[in-house]
């Protein structure tokens, strides 16, 4: 992330339709390559997919949609955080691969770091990659 000014977030909303999932990896694909982000391109697209795909099936009530966030941090060498706001229910968990879905156990292996944090109402799942 080579830049003489800092990039900002970049945030969409999305509608609960499948035709989200494609939309926000191309909306993510635009920022990455306005952001000279080409190490771990690949990993935030997949888990951009994988987080976006879990809100529309577990995450966005009907007549809802969720916000796509993308936040750059530091300079040379900086990272890039994603982070999908819905207003659903529950708390995202890790399951053991024979159990269903497979998706935060991809973002888990690919991320620095993932996590949930409340937001009234629903939540936010977010995952971090350092040095794009």
């Amino acid at each position: 992330m080579n830049s003489e000014t800092p990039p900002g977030p970049r945030e969409r909303l999305y509608r609960r339709e499948r035709q989200s999932v494609p939309a926000t990896r191309a909306f993510t694909r635009r920022a990455l390559v306005d952001w000279n982000v080409r190490r771990r391109a690949d990993d935030i697209l997949l888990c951009v997919s994988e987080l976006t795909t879990n809100a529309l099936l577990h995450g966005v009530p009907p007549g809802r949609g969720f916000l796509l966030r993308l936040v750059p941090y530091g300079d040379d060498d900086g990272g890039v955080r994603i982070e999908v706001h819905d207003s659903g229910d529950g708390v995202p968990a890790l399951r053991e691969p024979d159990e269903g879905g497979r998706g935060l156990l991809l973002v888990s292996e690919l991320a620095d770091k993932w996590g949930v944090e409340e937001r009234e109402p629903g939540k936010i799942v977010w995952c971090e990659f350092g040095g794009v």
